[in-house]
């Protein structure tokens, strides 16, 4: 695996395992297209730098140490309708939002396969559009094509994996809000039903 293109989630976490890559390595090439897309796609809402450095950090010691878990080191993205710890989940919207104590179940599953959260993805206001723009932080394009959408309301996600920013990312979906994205930008994305 070479660092100069972006690779897919299990390519990504052979590398990792295999030690030819490290984590750190890997957040930081993150960081650096996300700060260099950010004008153009504007996929995130929150990047969690510093906080994703040290989780990498801590990925590396124990893949040094021989652990092994099926997304140890790699970095990922979530929607910002999910809990991450130490961070505001605002929904989409305006305003101030207090950081949230714990992670959610689908971010606290992620942290248990090893995975290195870089940040929360835009939304739609409340999931509640097939596109992914507000007056809370603009509009979120679609890496194929800057002057179209990427859909919602997981489009920031969406965005982010279609432009090799994250190899993976979590939306969430009640009525078309990963599929409508993941189509649009040439991707998969999977609902999985109800209570799985």
């Amino acid at each position: 695996m070479t660092l100069d293109r972006p690779a897919g989630l299990a390519e990504t976490a052979r590398a990792l395992a295999a030690g030819d890559v490290t984590s750190r390595a890997l957040v930081e090439r993150t960081l650096a297209r996300i700060e260099a897309t950010q004008g153009s796609i504007n996929a995130f809402r929150i990047v969690r730098a510093e906080a994703a450095l040290a989780e990498a950090e801590a990925a590396d010691r124990e893949l040094a140490a021989g652990v092994r878990l099926p997304l140890l080191g790699v970095p990922v993205a979530v929607k910002d309708d999910m809990d991450v710890a130490g961070e505001p989940t605002a929904f989409g919207c305006c305003g101030e939002f207090p950081p949230v104590a714990e992670d959610g179940e689908a971010v606290r599953r992620l942290r248990a396969a090893g995975a290195v959260i870089v940040g929360k993805t835009n939304t739609c206001e409340f999931g509640q559009w097939p596109f992914t723009e507000g007056p809370a932080f603009g509009a979120t394009r679609n890496p194929w094509s800057t002057a179209h959408t990427p859909g919602g309301s997981s489009g920031g996600s969406a965005a982010a994996v279609a432009a090799g920013l994250v190899p993976a990312a979590l939306g969430s979906d009640g009525a078309g809000s990963v599929r409508i994205p993941a189509a649009w930008t040439h991707l998969v994305g999977i609902k999985p039903q109800r209570g799985r």
